[in-house]
């Protein structure tokens, strides 16, 4: 028996339990790791089982637990980006389980992990019967991805990594690449998806693009 959509909050803390999203096509769980309060999430397919974790960021036994909900390990793990706090249980996780390792092409590089599919913007990943969008976003690492699954008459549902957070966009190092990076938050999501799009970013609580597009002139003006 699934469990209603609405139980599902989005507020997770390091320590803390499991926060699981049940939908028709898709199981979504979220879980905080680390000193940084990283946030990990599984993306399992419901009719075949296929599983994807999103950023194996810390503490490789509480990601185990996340990577069994519902079904067997997963099979594949994607880095969002290539800061060290994103993948310090990568290693041990791929060994555990044999999975497939994903990350954006010009990040790869920096990731310890070796990388066996890089992605670029507009590729389709699949997880099972899922099909994913890739969305490339350049400013807090040059090779950030995101990815964005539409239910079939339903919301989407956003993963940004440290490139979207409620607020604003992620942290970056010069004028040049928070340009880079508000263009493509602007251009390649808001410009795109609709308002009732769910998002889940890499630390914090989540949010919908609805909500955080009024201030997108705002986080431009002031520069951050």
């Amino acid at each position: 028996m699934t469990r209603p959509e609405s139980i599902y909050t989005g507020e997770v803390h390091a320590g803390g339990p499991i926060d699981v999203r049940e939908l028709p096509a898709l199981m979504i769980a979220k879980l905080a790791v680390g000193r940084m309060s990283n946030n990990a999430y599984l993306v399992r397919c419901r009719a075949t089982g296929e599983g994807l974790l999103i950023d194996a960021a810390d503490e490789p036994d509480r990601l185990g637990t996340l990577v069994r909900l519902g079904g067997d390990p997963v099979t594949s793990i994607l880095t969002t980006h290539r800061h060290p706090d994103h993948w310090q249980g990568l290693a041990v996780l791929v060994a555990r389980t044999g999975a497939r390792t994903l990350a954006g092409a010009d990040d790869a590089a920096g990731i310890p992990v070796s990388t066996d599919r890089t992605l670029q913007h507009g590729e389709k990943l699949h997880v099972g019967d899922l099909e994913l969008s890739v969305i490339g976003l350049r400013g807090h690492t040059p090779g950030s991805v995101a990815l964005h699954y539409q239910e079939h008459g339903g919301r989407g549902h956003l993963f940004t990594g440290d490139s979207l957070f409620p607020g604003g966009v992620g942290k970056t190092a010069s004028a040049a690449d928070f340009e880079s990076l508000i263009t493509d938050v602007t251009e390649r999501i808001f410009d795109v998806y609709d308002d009732d799009t769910w998002f889940y970013p890499g630390h914090g609580n989540d949010s919908t693009l609805g909500t955080e597009r009024p201030n997108l002139s705002v986080w431009r003006e002031r520069g951050w």
